[in-house]
């Protein structure tokens, strides 16, 4: 089994940027499509972005894209999210996760297929 956390959340105004990071532990061998969702108050989980290695696919939600990049470090079994231009309606709590593309790749994340995910990270973004 393979265990995430997550961290890296925090308040920032308008404006601002957070990275967030993503540590695995446990059987990190198959650490190949890792994603992010999130969930605002209130909100379903959205997928946020995914990225697979071997096929070397990236999903973006259209919300996020071109402000946020995710990323994945082998090396040291992590992936990051690192946000710009954080806005009001980014304000969640989120959450990485392994899982196949087809989980992961899409607003509405299919949960029930995911292999891991960790406890969240909070981000709140203020005007």
């Amino acid at each position: 089994q393979v265990q995430l956390m997550e961290s890296g959340g925090g308040s920032v105004q308008t404006g601002g940027s957070l990275r967030l990071s993503c540590t695995a532990s446990g059987d990190t061998s198959r650490l190949n499509c890792v994603g992010w969702f999130r969930q605002g108050p209130g909100k379903e989980p959205e997928g946020v972005a995914a990225f697979c290695k071997s096929a070397k696919k990236t999903f973006y939600s259209p919300g996020v894209k071109g402000r946020f990049t995710i990323s994945l470090d082998n090396s040291n079994n992590s992936a990051s999210l690192q946000m710009n231009s954080l806005q009001p309606e980014d304000t969640a709590m989120y959450y990485c996760a392994l899982a196949h593309w087809a989980a992961m790749a899409g607003v509405k994340p299919d949960l029930g297929e995911l292999r891991a995910r960790g406890q969240g990270t909070m981000v709140t973004v203020s005007s």
